[in-house]
Formats: C-alpha cells, sequence, structure tokens
C-alpha cells in the first residue's frame, strides 16, 4: 500500500511539472508572436470580446481567475475543527471507553441494558455536539459577515469588452481579455503587454527585485532569458505598476499563472501574531498541568484499590481522563471566535472593514500607529497657494511649465499634479496666454516619477516653433541637485553655492509656514532626443521657479491624536515631505516634534542605533519606502504592536512590515490588497473606534480564559485533595464532565459582555505568564470552600440524612467508616446513598461557586455594584445553576448520574460556604491587586 501511495505522489508530480511546463510555454509563445496572432488564437480583438458565449467559453476553457491556496479555509474545515479538535478528541475516547465498560460489557454477561446505563455515553456525546455546533455556527458566522464586508472594496480591473471600457471584480477576468493598467493598479493576471506609455512595474513580490522593471510592446524574440519573469513584454499577477500605462491581453489566469504555480507548492503561513503566540502558549500550559495532575490521580485511585483489595486502575483511568476533560476550556475557539466575528460586525457598523478577522486583535493591541501626514493629519484636498520665480515673483511662466509637466505625465496624477491642473484652467479665463497653450505642445517621452529621486520629467515639443524641452518637476533639493543655472529676472545665469542658499532658506520660510513647496526646471533638447531620454538627461538642467501648496490639517485631527494618546496608542508620522513642512502641520494637531529624523540620517544609522532613536523620534520625514518598512520593523523588534495606515503605492512595503496595515477604499489597489483593515472614512477618529472595540474583544477572551483556567484548576486541585482523603472517588466521570458542559454554556455568552472603561485605555498584549499566575491564586481559593464542603458533609450532612432502601424503608445512612467494611445488603445501600449525597452535595456547591466567581473575576471592581455583567451573561449564569441544582431532584436522570436528593438542610450550609468564598475572593484580590498593580 505505501508503495501505491508512493507511485500515486510521483505520478501527480509529474503530471503538474507537465502542466507547468505547457502553461510556460504557453506564455513563452505569447511573448514570442505578433497581436494578430493572439487575437486568433484567444479569438479575441483590439476591442475584447464581441459577446458573453466567448467569455463564458474562455472561463470554460481557462478556469477561474482565482488561486487557490493549499490550506484554504472553507464550511467543511470548519466543520471538521469544530467537532475534531483536541479537546472533542478526548471527549470521544471517553465515550468509546464509557461504552465499553457500561453498556458492551455488561450486555456481553446477560445484562438486561436500559438508556440510564448509558448516561455517561450520552452526555458525553451532547457535550461534543453542543460545543461543535455552537462553535460552527459562530465561525461560520463570522466568515461569512467578513466575506460580504471584504465584498464592498473587491479589488477591479479595467477591462475592454465590446469596445466598452469598464471596471469588473479581478476574478471575473478570462483569457483573452483587453485589460488597460495604470499607476497603483495590480496586475490581475499573467498579461502580454499590447501598447506601453513609460510602464515601470515592480516585481518584488514575485521575484525579490527591489528596482522597478520597465516593459514594452515589443521583445527581441532571437534573444534567450534566464526566465520568463526577464521577458519584458511580459506582466505576472500579483506584481503592481508603479508608473505609465499599457494595454494588455491576459494570457494565463489563477492557479495557471506565475504566482499560481508558487502558490500549489508552497502552504503559504502567515506570521504568527502576539495572539497567536499567546493562545499557543496557553495550550501548552494546560497541556503541561494535565500531563502532571492526570498521573497523580490515576496511580492514587490505583493505589488506594490495591491497598484495599480492590481493583480501581480502569476507575482511575476514567477518573483522569475526565480530569482531563474538566480542566481544559472547551469553549474557547467558539469564545474567540465569536468574540472575534462580534467585533468585525460592530467595526462594520463603524465603517471599518475588517478583511482578516484575526487582526482585530492586533488592532486593540496596537500601541504604535505610524502613518503618513497627508490625508490622515490634513484635509487631502492639496490647493495651490503660488506659482513663483526664484526671487518671488507671481510668474506665469512656471505654472505653465508645471502644466505642462502635470497635463502630459501618464503615470498616476497625485494631489498636487490635480491642483495644478485645476488651477492652470481656472486662470486660463483671466490670462490669454494660458487660454491655449497646451494644444500647442505635443508630449514625446517621459521619465516616470519615483521615491528615490522624488521627480519626474516630460518631453515635450512646441508645436509653434518647433522647440523641444524636458521640463522637470521635483522636491526642491533634488531639482536643484541637477540644476547647472538659474533663470533669475529675465537672465540664465550659473548656479552658484550662495545662489542656491539663498534659495533653499526661502524654501524653509514657506515650510514653516506649513507650505509645502516644489520646484520647476527645464532644458533645452534635441529632436534626436526623441524616445532615448532616461535619468542621464536629468542634468545641466535650469532652474526657474517653484509653487507652494497648502494641505491645511483636518479640524478633526488634534482631537483624534489625544483620542489615541489617551487609549495609550503613540502616533508616528513617516512622510517622505519636507520636515518643516510635517513639522508645521504637527504643531497644530498636538504631536510633539522635539526632533525631526531625516531619511538620509536613517540611513546612516545602524539597526542598534535607530532602535534607539525610534523610542525617541515622533516625526520621521523625507523617507523613502524601504525606510518606512525598516522603521516599522525595528519598532517590532523593540516589542511593539505596531499599525500602520497607508494609501498609495509608497506605502505598500511599510503596510506588510507591521502587525497590522491600515488602508481606505480609495487606495490604490496595491495598498488595499496589503490592508488587514480597511476604512470607509480616512479619519483617526474611526481608528480610535477600531481599537476600542479590538480591546473589548481582547478584555472577554482574557476574562473568559482567566476565570475558566482558575475555577477548573481549583475544582481539579480539590478533587487531588478529595482523592487522598476520601475513601471513594470524590466525583464520576460523567459528573465532572456534565459540571464543565453547564460551565461552558454560561460562558458561552461571554463575548457579549460589558467591559469596564479603564480595561479599554491601554493596550494589552497576550501574557500567558500572568494566566499562571491568575490561576495559582484564584485556583485554590476555591479549594478552600471545597475542603471545607467536604468536611460538613462527610461528617454532619449525610450521616444524619436519610434514604429509603430497596425494601421501601427509610433508613438515616450514618457514619460511612461505620458501614464501609461490612459487606450486607442494607451496607452497600447505604454506601451508595452515602456516595451519591456526596456528589450531589459537591456537585451543586462546585456549580455555584463556578459561577459567582464569573462575576467577581470579570471586573477588578465590586460585582453588582460598581460593575455588571449583560444581562445575557447573567441569566446564564442563573440558569447553569438552576439546572445543576435541580438534577438530583429528576427521576431517571438522578439515577442514571448516581446523585440523590439533597436534604433541606443542606442549602442553609450552602449560604454558609457561598459567604465564606466571597470573602475570600474579595481578600486574595485585594491583595493580588497590591502586588502586581493590575488584575485582569
Amino acid at each position: 500500500m505505501i508503495v501505491n501511495i508512493t507511485k500515486n505522489k510521483l505520478k501527480n508530480s509529474s503530471r503538474k511539472e507537465k502542466q507547468i511546463k505547457q502553461i510556460n510555454t504557453r506564455l513563452v509563445e505569447a511573448s514570442n508572436c505578433s497581436q494578430e496572432e493572439l487575437f486568433l488564437k484567444y479569438q479575441t480583438s483590439q476591442n475584447g470580446f464581441q459577446d458573453e458565449e466567448r467569455i463564458e467559453a474562455a472561463r470554460e476553457e481557462y478556469g477561474l481567475n482565482k488561486i487557490t491556496k493549499k490550506g484554504a479555509d472553507n464550511v467543511w474545515k470548519r466543520l471538521f475543527r469544530s467537532f475534531f479538535n483536541f479537546f472533542n478528541i478526548i471527549l470521544f475516547a471517553l465515550a468509546i471507553v464509557s461504552m465499553i465498560i457500561d453498556l458492551i460489557l455488561p450486555a456481553s454477561k446477560g445484562k438486561k441494558i436500559t438508556w440510564i446505563d448509558g448516561m455517561t455515553v450520552i452526555i458525553v456525546l451532547f457535550m461534543v455536539f453542543l460545543s461543535g455546533i455552537i462553535h460552527f455556527v459562530q465561525e461560520q458566522r463570522g466568515a461569512s459577515s467578513a466575506d460580504k464586508l471584504v465584498e464592498t472594496v473587491e479589488t477591479t480591473s479595467l477591462v475592454q469588452r465590446n469596445g466598452i471600457m469598464k471596471e469588473i471584480p479581478m476574478d471575473e477576468i478570462v483569457v483573452g481579455d483587453i485589460v488597460y493598467l495604470a499607476a497603483g493598479d495590480i496586475i490581475p493576471a499573467d498579461v502580454r503587454i499590447l501598447e506601453a506609455k513609460d510602464l515601470f512595474i515592480s516585481q518584488s513580490s514575485l521575484t525579490g527585485e527591489s528596482d522597478a522593471i520597465e516593459k514594452y510592446k515589443n521583445i527581441d524574440s532571437s534573444k534567450e532569458f534566464e526566465a520568463i519573469t526577464d521577458r519584458s513584454n511580459l506582466a505576472f499577477m500579483g506584481t503592481n505598476v508603479i508608473s505609465g500605462s499599457a494595454k494588455t491581453i491576459v494570457i494565463a489566469t489563477g492557479n495557471d499563472t506565475i504566482i499560481g504555480q508558487v502558490a500549489s507548492k508552497i502552504n503559504e503561513k502567515p506570521i504568527p501574531t502576539n495572539f497567536d503566540k499567546g493562545i499557543k502558549k496557553i495550550s501548552i500550559m494546560f497541556t503541561i498541568i494535565m500531563a502532571v495532575i492526570v498521573p497523580i490521580v490515576f496511580l492514587i485511585l490505583g493505589i488506594k484499590g490495591v491497598i484495599g483489595g480492590e481493583n480501581q486502575w480502569l476507575e482511575g483511568f476514567l477518573f483522569g481522563i475526565s480530569i482531563a476533560v474538566g480542566l481544559t476550556p472547551e469553549m474557547l475557539p467558539m469564545i474567540v471566535t465569536a468574540s472575534l466575528s462580534k467585533g468585525a460586525i460592530s467595526l462594520g457598523k463603524a465603517k471599518t472593514i475588517i478583511k482578516n478577522i484575526n487582526s482585530i486583535q492586533n488592532f486593540g493591541s496596537m500601541d504604535i500607529l505610524c502613518t503618513d501626514k497627508t490625508g490622515t493629519l490634513t484635509q487631502d484636498e492639496v490647493i495651490m497657494e503660488r506659482h513663483m520665480d526664484v526671487t518671488g515673483k507671481e510668474d506665469f511662466h512656471v505654472l505653465k511649465y508645471a502644466f505642462i509637466n502635470s497635463y502630459y505625465q501618464t503615470g498616476l496624477k497625485n494631489l498636487l499634479d490635480k491642483s495644478i491642473i485645476n488651477k492652470t484652467f481656472e486662470m486660463a479665463s483671466k490670462n490669454k496666454e494660458l487660454e491655449d497653450f497646451q494644444r500647442f505642445y505635443e508630449k514625446i517621452d517621459e521619465i516616470p516619477f519615483d521615491f528615490k529621486r522624488k521627480r519626474m520629467s516630460v518631453l515635450v515639443k512646441s508645436l509653434k516653433q518647433n522647440k523641444v524641452t524636458l521640463i522637470t518637476k521635483g522636491a526642491v533639493e533634488e531639482i536643484v541637485s541637477v540644476c547647472k543655472n538659474i533663470y533669475i529676472d529675465g537672465e540664465v545665469k550659473p548656479l552658484d553655492k550662495k545662489t542656491i542658499d539663498k534659495v533653499l532658506r526661502r524654501v524653509e520660510e514657506f515650510n514653516s509656514e506649513g507650505l509645502r513647496v516644489i520646484a520647476i526646471a527645464s532644458k533645452k533638447s534635441t529632436i534626436n532626443a526623441v524616445g532615448k531620454i532616461s535619468v542621464n538627461d536629468e542634468c545641466d538642467m535650469t532652474l526657474i521657479g517653484y509653487l507652494t501648496f497648502l494641505d491645511p490639517p483636518k479640524d478633526s485631527a488634534a482631537a483624534a491624536i489625544e483620542k489615541l494618546h489617551e487609549y495609550g496608542v503613540d502616533v508616528k508620522i513617516l512622510t517622505g515631505d519636507s520636515a518643516l513642512v510635517t513639522k508645521a502641520v504637527c504643531a497644530q494637531v498636538g504631536i510633539k516634534n522635539n526632533r525631526i529624523l531625516l531619511g538620509k540620517e536613517v540611513e546612516e544609522l545602524s539597526d542598534a542605533e535607530l532602535k534607539i532613536e525610534v523610542e525617541k523620534v515622533q516625526i520621521f520625514a523625507k523617507l523613502s519606502p524601504d525606510q518606512k518598512a525598516r522603521i516599522i520593523s525595528i519598532l517590532r523588534d523593540n516589542g511593539h504592536v505596531v499599525g500602520y495606515m497607508g494609501d498609495g503605492i509608497n506605502d505598500a512595503p511599510a503596510m506588510k512590515s507591521a502587525d497590522v496595515s491600515i488602508s481606505v477604499d480609495t487606495a490604490v489597489d496595491i495598498a488595499k490588497e496589503s490592508a488587514n483593515i480597511i476604512l470607509l472614512e480616512k479619519d483617526l477618529n474611526v481608528l480610535a473606534k477600531g481599537i476600542v472595540e479590538g480591546r473589548k474583544t481582547h478584555a472577554n477572551i482574557n476574562k473568559y480564559i482567566k476565570m475558566t483556567a482558575s475555577s477548573n484548576f481549583g475544582n481539579i486541585f480539590s478533587i487531588l485533595i478529595a482523592s487522598f482523603l476520601i475513601p471513594f472517588v470524590p466525583l464520576n466521570p460523567v459528573q465532572i464532565i456534565l459540571l464543565n458542559l453547564v460551565y461552558d454554556v454560561c460562558c458561552a455568552t461571554m463575548p457579549w459582555d460589558n467591559v469596564d472603561p479603564e480595561f479599554i485605555l491601554k493596550p494589552r498584549q497576550w501574557e500567558y505568564k500572568s494566566i499562571w499566575r491568575f490561576m495559582f491564586w484564584f485556583g485554590p481559593t476555591s479549594s478552600i470552600v471545597d475542603i471545607v464542603s467536604y468536611v460538613v458533609l462527610f461528617f454532619a450532612i449525610i450521616p444524619n440524612a436519610s434514604f429509603m432502601t430497596s425494601k421501601g424503608d427509610w433508613v438515616q445512612i450514618g457514619a460511612y467508616k461505620s458501614f464501609a467494611s461490612l459487606k450486607d445488603e442494607l451496607s452497600i445501600e447505604k454506601q451508595k446513598a452515602f456516595k451519591e449525597l456526596f456528589w450531589a452535595g459537591w456537585l451543586v456547591v462546585s456549580m455555584y461557586t463556578q459561577t459567582l466567581v464569573i462575576h467577581f473575576l470579570r471586573t477588578d471592581k465590586t460585582p453588582f455594584i460598581k460593575s455588571n455583567a449583560t444581562t445575557s451573561l447573567f441569566i446564564s449564569t442563573l440558569i447553569g445553576c438552576a439546572i445543576i441544582n435541580a438534577v438530583p431532584y429528576i427521576p431517571g436522570i438522578n439515577k442514571g448520574l448516581s446523585l440523590m436528593p439533597l436534604p433541606g438542610i443542606y442549602y442553609a450550609w450552602l449560604v454558609l460556604f457561598l459567604g465564606i468564598y466571597v470573602l475570600l475572593v474579595v481578600s486574595v484580590k485585594s491583595i493580588y491587586k497590591r502586588i502586581y498593580k493590575e488584575f485582569l
């Protein structure tokens, strides 16, 4: 059989390799053949598909444009893990053993089996079913809600079909579609480029190359390429357009793409978050406790049986398994899922879309938010204030050149470009020189903007004068660095250091007022340069003037930042903008700016030095995208949970480095794809709401884990003590499981519990050590009450209680030791009655203390007075107590569970037990807070 499996694996592997080879061949052929051959092969045209039938045929032939990720979640996987988790497997094992002992073996000896004999099996399987169903329903509901929210910001592509241009979702694209690309777009499939204008594509997500690659319409088909990704007339799914534009035809979709092939070979696992690590450590913690306690109990009962002349090893084994079940918080997966899905739905109502439901945890734990200033602190409505020559006088010549540069560039037009174009059209009616000049220029070529050069150039030809001019626009320092001359007072003069200093001082004055400044330079060129210009041509230019822009702070920014600070979130500004502009804006919104760290300084610092600096500095200016990502990585290394908010191409590296990445629905595709969370409003106030919801989610999960761990540990610790002291099993396995089941059902409403306002004032990370601490303080506290209840039940209540014998006589039970050694029928009945009454008494007191402790441990305030649970949690705890209280009195069920009705005097003692417990918990709680300076 092993040989057959191996053969099948090899066969599947061979088939997969053959399929990959065929797809790669298809891409190579598409790269080499003409456009007409492509249109013929895929039955399309320059105007795209002509009818729906051909689109459906292409989808049928080549498949959907979706990558099937190995290990992707679905309904069946959620159903499987809901019922077959670690905890439920233990329950299944217990049910099987109980079935053998209680049903199969007695039946084989001729005993008549009733449903009461199978009570243990029924309760265990019911517990598995109930826990699994609740877990599945909550997880399915959460997944469904998240999917619906994500659909509202689905990434689209511009496609031409039947001559009509329209945006469609990426997954609707088929092989043969004509797709148009622009700066900021994600390539939706593997495509062949039909037309390109200064197209630069980042392939770092696929090849790891940091520099953008220029792509062209044509390729030398005789040239040999080391890899398909080296072919300059092909672009690949998952890469993104940095600048320029293109018209393309789709060659491969979904699993057939290059990135799809990679995904089919590996199972991508997300980087473990702070929450993931915390839950893993908690699971390990419970496993260690079980590994220690369960064998001890098993040995105690087995050895006691040997000493007493009885074989109790099997009973000890069953009891040990039941303890393992009693110790583990079975409802933890359901509580986590319900809390996260509740948070996602609440945030959806607050105009916040959660793409990854687990990111809510990181949202709440975030203690540093890094963001650009544009659009976040400012109104994201850049207004061009002035267009000046280098002396500060208004100059239409400067505005004209700025307009030509912005109007004719084919890259992604940013807010500055739009402001220049709008201002020019607004002024055109007032100035004849500006009215028609755009019609008298022809764009020849361009050098796209990139974030290292921080400038972009266009080469234009004047149709009137037949002259070619290179016009460059960009950050002042970067423009000055490529200038040799300066246009001043009607003359072109050499640009010396004295003049440069004078220009930069003037720019600093504008920056200090919060104005952003960009410079304009030009250079006469020749016709011979057409189609051949490059970055090397940006030299020996003439500085002609500059433009100033105002992006005023949002009215809500200062209050929002103050609110974030109240919640313990430090706001750091990471921007590519000028230091002085950024400082002026930050001063208006309340961000400290004692020192600003520039990109060039960041570059010079080692990682060790930067680790120190990032803690001191709030504003980082003139940064490149890679420098932003590096700062975020350093902050994470320092132990912070870091969020990054961005919406541009240059933000993608930083977003991928952050614990939680945040974008807006108007962001470029690559930013939206990189984001865990998408805001429908670019406002820090919306972030504050998300942080609060994340912390509520953390609080309720944390409460459940701590109170359940301490409560269960207390019960198990009590059982361990009782195993030494009491001559019989302290509780039957089925009774432990019933107690655990009812308690867990009580806790099912925990995700909707109220959270004290004080708890959300600071970020909290998952610390398994605090759970250990909490468990070892409050677990044994309940054991004190348990021991008191043992003593009272064993020596006071039960000996004086009466029961009805099999002959119908009422008999006083008496002391256990007085009849334990006797073997007559009455003594055996007395022993049985003693045990059943003891079990009923301890079951009830355990349930009351467990549910009472929910209200005392869910808050560090005084429960019922200063902090109340939600009505649903309060009612569920009452129902839990009522169920356990009623079980000993229900005929048939009490017999199946080996329980007896409790005498009235027991409830007077119960009030005393609970009073002692409340005093103990309040006292320990007070001491705990004094020592550790916190509670939950």
